[in-house]
């Protein structure tokens, strides 16, 4: 028999210290696969010389740890036949329905995408639990971030209607003395202003369009939590034309839903594969005033479909004047894995890839809207990020 059929063997009887008949150790990734194989398919108990003997327990983080390692040792299509699995066999359910366990373990952003990651296969009876926990999340969030996105939101619009017979008060001096350099008095050293320039008030007509484009594969869970909190928040202002699409190998419009980003949420699919530039191409053709337009891929831009086409689409898309931005996460996890070839033909064409954290996000906003620098303000970030 081949090393790697045995190797098979060793995985799937799960045997300790040669109980299996392979003669095969394990090492690197396979000991992690054989791991989490273990604390689904156990047999025998801790006392038995044979078997497997680890297990998830009643254990809200474990359970999160697990989840995470099956998306990563294991295709979509296993993962979640492993899922359902584990909601047979290690009654998984009844962890999520214990008030105890709500009660020990602090819902998070984290806890959302554990059960997002599972809301395919969970009974009816546990989904109007996993709904009650993800609605205190979001609401919490929303408490969060809401006011200061408005806030910087409105004021950027506002600082972007420029007027030229402002107040004192709305006077945008760096621009007035710009546009007044040429009647600069030499004798007197000092500048006439023939043209004010100043900060009008945001008109009640839409002043951009945004679109958010977020890929749902598993380990983008936590950003798919702040990117679908973040959108609603951006649907409601009037000011502001959302749309909300999510990603993997299809591409879903949610756009409809963002008036509660409790639907919004379970409307992803965490998971699968990864088609960036289809989704792209989708979100294109929800762009009618390109110059007015915001673009943000949230993505590790691990792309499974035709890379070329991905970054000629983008390319389109600024030299039509487009805001192009980039996330490669939107959390609070740290330093994202991603796809640094990607990244850096998408930084050739003048659109840097950053990780960005939410508190950052309102802030990221108003530098797109006011047509700032974006590489200036990742430069930024990730200077007060050290």
């Amino acid at each position: 028999m081949s090393d790697e059929r045995l190797r098979r063997w060793r995985l799937v009887l799960g045997g300790e210290g040669g109980h299996d008949g392979t003669g095969v150790s394990l090492s690197g990734t396979d000991q992690g696969m054989d791991a989490v194989l273990a604390a689904l398919y156990r047999e025998g108990d801790a006392g038995s010389g044979g078997g497997r003997r680890a297990g998830l327990g009643a254990s809200a983080p474990n359970v999160a740890r697990w989840l995470g390692d099956i998306r990563q040792y294991f295709p979509a299509t296993v993962v979640q036949v492993m899922q359902a699995d584990a909601i047979e066999r290690l009654n998984l359910t009844r962890l999520l329905l214990e008030p105890e366990m709500l009660e020990a373990v602090e819902p998070d952003v984290h806890l959302v995408g554990t059960l997002l990651s599972l809301n395919n296969v969970l009974p009816a009876k546990a989904r109007s639990t996993a709904r009650a926990v993800v609605g205190k999340v979001v609401a919490e969030l929303e408490r969060r971030i809401a006011q200061k996105t408005r806030s910087a939101v409105t004021g950027a619009l506002n600082r972007a209607a420029r007027i030229n017979r402002p107040k004192h008060r709305e006077i945008d001096w760096n621009r007035t003395i710009r546009a007044n350099l040429k009647h600069y008095q030499r004798s007197h050293r000092t500048i006439v202003p023939e043209r004010l320039i100043g900060y009008g008030r945001a008109a009640r007509a839409v002043q951009r369009d945004v679109v958010l484009c977020i890929d749902q594969s598993g380990s983008m869970a936590a950003s798919v939590v702040y990117s679908g909190v973040f959108g609603a928040v951006l649907a409601s202002m009037k000011s502001l034309k959302t749309s909300l699409v999510v990603f993997d190998t299809a591409v879903v419009d949610l756009t409809d839903q963002l008036h509660d980003p409790v639907e919004v949420l379970f409307g992803t699919q965490l998971g699968g594969g990864t088609d960036i530039n289809r989704a792209i191409a989708y979100c294109q053709g929800l762009i009618g005033r390109p110059r007015d337009s915001i673009f943000i891929l949230i993505s590790d831009l691990y792309e499974g479909g035709v890379r070329d086409e991905m970054l000629r689409r983008v390319a389109a898309m600024t030299g039509a004047g487009v805001q192009v931005i980039v996330l490669l996460a939107l959390s609070d996890e740290g330093r994202p894995s991603f796809d640094h070839e990607n990244a850096a033909a998408l930084a050739a064409l003048g659109v840097p890839a950053f990780a960005c954290t939410p508190d950052a996000f309102p802030d990221l906003m108003a530098a797109a809207i006011e047509r700032r620098d974006i590489k200036g303000f990742a430069e930024k970030l990730q200077r007060s990020q050290a």
